[in-house]
């Protein structure tokens, strides 16, 4: 049955004009890329969902490279050419405010989806809707239990195939305080869209922290990579 929440949860604009990396020049959607607005007092910050206004520039490298280029002037100067003014102050600590953004906003994906039905928790409900087919995309914490893991990932492929759950970059502690209930281990996304938008959430979350790979699939940072190479049932 369809959810009409599910349409105030669908992404924005995944589709449009390609944007272009300040830094490698490689070129991405809004969804691959990592806006940087620039706010009315000149300062820098980390625009992850593309909501700000005024003028923003767009970034496909990831933390450990974004780091590096703040450290040596480089970002700064080609920021200074996007923006078109010298007048811009560059934290020192973009890199962290951005990946903080990021994990901010994959647990507030969670938080949404839960809200909005698409989500449940708790081993017994996974096993049976994931040997049911029901499941869409599995998530572990990442202190979860190993034997817990393999059971639950056990069922999702006799439900299913070839798939196993992921593993959520943090604990369940931080997983349930998203999520407004306690002690969440296992989560399971119930319905293909609610599941998609999770997985690319997660991704450029993960592709972020990645030193070896930028948020956007299909650029020079992140060649052979996808914002949503985690596998969802359709």
């Amino acid at each position: 049955m369809r959810n009409p929440q599910n349409d105030a949860l669908a992404p924005s604009n995944s589709d449009g004009p390609e944007r272009t990396c300040v830094l490698t020049r490689g070129k991405g959607t809004r969804d691959q890329l990592i806006r940087l607005a620039l706010g009315p007092d000149g300062q820098v910050a980390p625009d992850v969902r593309a909501r700000a206004p005024g003028r923003g520039a767009w970034i496909s490298v990831g933390r450990a490279a974004l780091d590096e280029a703040n450290a040596k002037g480089k970002l700064k100067g080609a920021l200074q050419r996007a923006f078109k003014t010298n007048e811009l102050t560059i934290p020192p600590d973009l890199g962290e405010r951005t990946e903080a953004a990021l994990q901010q906003a994959a647990l507030d994906r969670l938080g949404m989806e839960a809200r909005a039905g698409n989500l449940i928790n708790g081993y017994d409900k996974i096993e049976t809707a994931a040997r049911s087919s029901k499941v869409a995309l599995l998530i572990h914490a990442a202190d979860a239990g190993e034997d817990g893991n393999r059971s639950l990932d056990q069922a999702l492929r006799v439900g299913g195939g070839d798939r196993q759950g992921v593993i959520f970059p943090l604990g369940r502690t931080i997983l349930s305080m998203a999520l407004g209930r306690e002690n969440v281990v296992h989560v399971a996304l119930t319905d293909p869209a609610a599941a998609s938008r999770v997985s690319h959430a997660l991704s450029r979350w993960r592709k972020f922290t990645d030193p070896d790979c930028g948020p956007g699939g299909g650029v020079p940072a992140c060649e052979t990579g996808s914002t949503d190479d985690i596998l969802v049932k359709e």
